[in-house]
């Protein structure tokens, strides 16, 4: 905590004027879950205290007229990367629904440009009116069946960890390597000092092997998809981290640990979320509504949305209403949208109504849309493939006839997928897609050194009958990613991305019939989060013509490759049991 000044105290004692007055408002005690009358007093960009005294003409005086002031909202786990919005956009749509302070694991850019690319990313949050907390990338490549642009060692993990920014050790998601005591994983836990957080990352993890990842350090965990499996996380000690993302749907699942058990030891986190998914839900004011409207009290959706996500991470004096607290607030007009009509952040009023407002100057001017954003050159051109023909994506059929053959099931607003074993359709000795039965071509390209890896594979539950389509968001090691029933459009959507430069690209018949443009290291946009919607809305309409009836497919195909969320997943290197964290192939038997 920082020395405070003789004018906040004398503030706090009424003796001077305050910066900003907050008259009229029932403000909610975090402490006590009650709902108390009185002002609030700010000065400095910090609660001074409840009993301000004469306002000067500099004091600005909010008159809260009854309505609900809470503290901002603390999002305890949130990849900046996945909104596919640059950091000072991603704050522009997240901060006037509430959330002030943010915890990031951010990974995903490490995965494609490495320390750098982390510091990078991580400065582009100065001057922004949200609290910007990272954890620091504890495993790229996520396991040793991934290739991202190069290992994040102990020595560059040691440098990174002196940025300002940095809280601790980011979700640790080789769960057999920490539990079984990997160099590498004890390595990256004696950086930090016991005290420090180290966040989990441990799907379907129970047991005798949850003690050994849990006795290694690891303090959260936001991967539990079933009730059973957070309650065992939570009785033994793990902070719970109850995620609501685009395509991992947990909260409803997860809700009956607070109407049992009460929400101590929760938090809220949304991980990954897409621009329409923040546009037309929201962010943690959504997830508000949503524990509201599935029986959890009001009070107890708040302590989850702001003072449990910063306690989890021992962020100093955040997340509640208190003399000497960080001057957060939000004014709700009910506790059942959550949707504030002001957004305080830092004693500066920073959003009204939903919209960003620079009234104390506490925003940056933002950039013309479709501009360079004042990115440097570095962090674009990331795309290095090697030359791709049709022939990158053949896959060899079985000797016997009768064999089958391993297949990815995606499973609807999850990243767990099954593994499912088919007799494949053969023609010319070569296993092809099979729309009629569901069975698409899946296939990872390495993309960072163009070393021609291709990692080729069938997948089922898209629904796709005709094109394809394929990104370089592949977490965590951000290669090219593709599904397809043809293997003509699957080259297609690999030689746009080569042009491109990074992005999303559906194409069908030969040619390009949607395309999204990330030139920021395959991962971002540098256009509005509106605009970037529409370009994902247009590009999921021309996927549900083509027969896709999973939601967010492009979210859903980024996880495929990720090889530590079981079942069956896939990377440049082949298919994965992600389970065991090793390679199987194609062929069962």
């Amino acid at each position: 905590m920082p020395t405070p000044s003789s004018r906040l105290l004398a503030v706090a004692r009424g003796e001077a004027a305050p910066d900003l007055v907050v008259r009229g408002a029932s403000v909610f005690s975090s402490f006590t879950k009650e709902w108390l009358q009185h002002d609030v007093a700010v000065a400095d960009g910090v609660i001074a205290g409840f009993a301000p005294g004469p306002a000067d003409e500099r004091t600005r005086v909010v008159e809260a007229e009854g309505r609900r002031l809470v503290p901002g909202f603390v999002d305890a786990h949130v990849h900046i990367e996945s909104s596919k919005l640059l950091p000072p956009e991603f704050a522009r749509t997240i901060v006037p629904r509430g959330t002030t302070t943010v915890v990031v694991d951010p990974h995903e850019i490490a995965g494609v440009l490495g320390a750098e690319g982390v510091a990078w990313m991580l400065d582009a949050c100065d001057g922004l009116p949200l609290g910007v907390h990272a954890m620091l990338p504890s495993t790229v490549p996520a396991s040793d069946l991934e290739s991202p642009r190069g290992p994040l060692t102990a020595d560059a993990l040691r440098e990174l960890l002196r940025h300002p920014r940095m809280r601790g050790i980011g979700e640790m998601m080789n769960a057999p390597g920490v539990a079984h005591g990997d160099p590498h994983a004890l390595a990256v836990l004696a950086l930090v000092a016991d005290a420090a957080r180290v966040d989990g990352h441990a799907p379907g993890v129970t047991g005798a092997a949850l003690d050994a990842y849990l006795a290694a350090g690891p303090s959260t965990d936001h991967e539990a998809t079933t009730l059973e499996e957070a309650l065992e996380k939570r009785r033994k000690g793990s902070w719970v981290l109850l995620r609501e993302a685009t395509n991992a749907r947990n909260l409803a699942d997860l809700l009956p640990l607070v109407l049992r058990h009460g929400p101590e030891h929760l938090a809220f986190c949304t991980d990954d979320r897409e621009p329409g998914t923040l546009l037309q839900e929201g962010h943690l004011d959504g997830m508000c509504a949503a524990a509201v409207a599935g029986g959890v009290a009001p009070e107890d959706a708040l302590l989850l949305a702001s003072l449990h996500g910063a306690r989890c991470h021992a962020l100093d004096r955040v997340g509640a209403i208190a003399p000497g607290w960080a001057a957060d607030l939000l004014l709700l007009d009910d506790l059942t949208t959550f949707r504030p009509s002001l957004v305080i952040r830092g004693g500066a009023v920073v959003a009204r109504d939903g919209v960003p407002v620079d009234d104390d100057g506490a925003w940056p001017a933002a950039p013309p849309a479709g501009t360079p954003a004042g990115t440097p050159a570095w962090v674009r051109g990331t795309v290095h493939l090697a030359p791709v023909d049709r022939d990158s994506f053949a896959l060899p059929a079985p000797a016997d006839d009768d064999a089958r053959v391993r297949v990815i099931r995606a499973i609807p607003d999850q990243l767990l997928t099954r593994e499912e074993h088919v007799v494949p359709a053969v023609e010319d000795g070569l296993v092809v897609a099979d729309p009629g039965r569901d069975l698409a071509k899946i296939a990872v390209l390495e993309r960072h050194h163009a070393t021609g890896r291709v990692g080729v594979g069938l997948v089922t539950g898209f629904g796709l009958r005709s094109g394809a389509f394929a990104g370089t968001v592949s977490h965590d090691a951000h290669n090219v990613i593709a599904v397809g029933v043809d293997d003509g459009d699957l080259l297609v959507c690999v030689e746009r991305l080569r042009e491109l430069g990074g992005g999303l690209v559906v194409a069908d018949g030969g040619v390009v019939v949607g395309e999204m443009p990330l030139p920021v290291a395959g991962l971002f946009s540098d256009l509005p989060a509106a605009a970037v919607h529409a370009q994902q809305q247009d590009l999921d309409a021309a996927l549900v013509d083509r027969g896709v009836t999973l939601p967010s497919p492009f979210m859903a195909l980024s996880f495929l490759g990720l090889s530590v969320i079981p079942d069956l997943k896939i990377t440049d290197r082949g298919l994965v049991d992600a389970a065991a964290l090793r390679p199987v192939p194609f062929a069962v038997g």
